[in-house]
């Protein structure tokens, strides 16, 4: 699993960012999100000097990373990771780990973030105390005194830690041996959210005078109702900021723009996952950041006076909005593991371009990484815009339809599930037709990306291959929404013919590794992590 930073990087072309002139009162973070239990990332965007460059003030650094797992517990009890213990070994080494982490942003003049899953704590401290039943209320007396004795070391011992990103909807423990996590009604406004908002803004905004980010993933970011009885039950302030993803539920096209932006009175920071997990992590062309920013096409038809873009957030409510928050890498599980950061470096570079300076048009901005980043000129820039806006297009077409034709989680990750035919014949045909769009534009993103004059060979080689790439997937897309309709209409001579355009295409997309080397890994006919109808295992059934 590698990721090769771009032959351009290593020609220094990160410069002409424009970083120094970022509003300081617009958080511009950016987090790596590396797979839980996994290998690490190589990725140039864990350099805090390389994303200082391109525009953002902070950086976020994810769970694993986190100080709620590196501090020793003794201003509580000396013997929780008793000194010369194997565990006390494992968070020291993780708190040295951290600590560099920290320096390095501070050499770089840029903030330092932590993401933190609570209520997180140790094993032992939970065992010798009995915390086993309560510690997951965070409304709980002696829960709320462990979490302000965490906060208080976490600060303690990591000086230069500016802020902490609390995560309450999932808990992973991947890669914290020594530890137990556990929330108790996660979406409750009253009974957890708001108490233990108000602990946090207490240790850490107000005695400490720290940042707090509190995301609203799986807890409170779907329903207003409760996001509004949150905003009212927590009084601002101005290290308090409220993290939002720019859509409805996790990062998938045609999912709707989130309803609770630019609602209730404390500052939102906009959440954008740039290698999206479940459109290739980076491995074919996907431009998402001018649909972030103006809004995507799938919202024109929402209702009048529904915000669609956060460009409308900051020019209707600027007050509320407190900057951005993008994953440059990460999302997700396993593969497809990329080679080559190009295509979430556009997303990334011109959202923090725009973070930084939101009188900017997304148009201005993408032709400046065109030519600054890419070292591109004239019509190729032009070009390189077109197969950009393409590949948003092709990707919604390709995996959904413009109205939410299908249920997005049919396909993610490095695998591929077998997607239901719709019930409602007419969108079905409507969704049908889609696939066929989508494939006219990969073609066209094909053409685009051969007739540009890349900077190198490496970039040429890339930008080409990782379009074939989107082309074949998502003709192994198409094949499959075809068959799925076909076995549906009980159309078994149009069984036959799409196993035989699934079987081609499958052909094409395993025989690119042939002809380029730098081309990212590929997805997989065996992997069946979380997808719920295997495709494979369906058209083999189907022979």
């Amino acid at each position: 699993m590698r990721s090769i930073v771009m032959g351009l990087w290593l020609a220094g072309w990160v410069a002409c960012s424009g970083a120094e002139d970022s509003q300081q009162d617009h958080y511009i973070l950016d987090m790596v999100h590396h797979n839980p239990g996994e290998k690490l990332y190589e990725t140039a965007y864990e350099k805090p000097e390389v994303i200082k460059k391109m525009g953002f003030n902070g950086k976020v650094y994810y769970l694993f990373d986190s100080p709620t797992l590196a501090i020793n517990w003794e201003s509580v009890d000396p013997e929780i990771f008793p000194v010369g213990s194997a565990e006390r070994a494992w968070v020291d080494a993780k708190a040295k780990r951290i600590k560099q982490q920290h320096a390095s942003c501070r050499a770089a003049g840029i903030q330092t973030m932590a993401m933190a899953d609570l209520v997180l704590f140790p094993k032992k401290l939970i065992n010798k105390y009995g915390l086993e039943k309560i510690y997951g209320d965070p409304s709980h007396p002696q829960t709320q005194k462990y979490l302000r004795a965490q906060i208080g070391e976490m600060f303690d011992q990591f000086p230069d830690l500016d802020g902490i990103v609390v995560r309450i909807g999932e808990t992973y423990l991947h890669d914290a041996p020594y530890h137990r996590g556990h929330i108790r009604n996660k979406t409750s406004p009253e009974k957890t959210i708001i108490p233990l908002m108000q602990l946090l803004r207490e240790e850490v905004c107000v005695k400490r005078s720290k940042d707090l980010v509190f995301r609203t993933w799986m807890s409170f970011d779907k329903n207003l109702a409760a996001y509004k009885r949150v905003s009212q039950g927590v009084e601002p302030h101005a290290k308090l900021v409220i993290a939002i993803k720019h859509c409805e539920g996790d990062f998938h096209r045609a999912n709707p723009f989130s309803k609770v932006i630019g609602e209730g009175r404390h500052k939102q920071l906009i959440e954008v996952q740039c290698a999206r997990e479940y459109e290739g992590k980076g491995a074919y062309p996907n431009y998402i950041a001018h649909g972030v920013i103006e809004g995507f096409e799938e919202y024109q038809d929402m209702p009048a006076g529904k915000m669609r873009s956060i460009r409308e957030l900051v020019e209707t409510k600027p007050d509320l909005f407190a900057g951005i928050w993008t994953w440059t890498r990460g999302g997700g599980w396993n593969g497809p593991y990329i080679t080559n950061e190009m295509w979430c470096d556009v997303n990334a570079w011109v959202m923090a371009q725009w973070a930084a300076d939101p009188s900017k048009s997304e148009e201005f901005l993408l032709a400046r990484y065109a030519k600054e980043r890419l070292q591109l000129k004239g019509v190729d820039i032009t070009k390189f815009r077109k197969l950009c806006l393409l590949s948003a297009d092709a990707v919604l077409r390709g995996r959904n339809s413009i109205q939410g034709d299908m249920n997005p989680w049919w396909t993610r990750d490095q695998g591929i599930g077998y997607p239901p035919a719709h019930k409602d014949a007419e969108k079905q045909q409507r969704n049908l037709k889609q696939k066929d769009e989508a494939i006219r534009k990969w073609k066209e993103v094909v053409s685009l990306a051969e007739g540009i004059q890349w900077a190198d060979e490496e970039t040429r080689e890339f930008a080409v291959s990782s379009s074939y790439y989107g082309l074949y997937l998502y003709e192994i897309y198409r094949a499959l929404v075809y068959l799925s309709d076909a076995e549906a209409r009980k159309d078994i001579a149009g069984v036959k013919q799409w196993i035989g355009q699934y079987d081609a295409a499958w052909a094409r997309y395993q025989a690119l590794p042939e002809k380029y080397n730098k081309l990212s890994t590929l997805y997989t006919k065996e992997f069946k992590r979380h997808i719920r109808n295997h495709a494979d295992t369906k058209v083999n059934s189907l022979r």
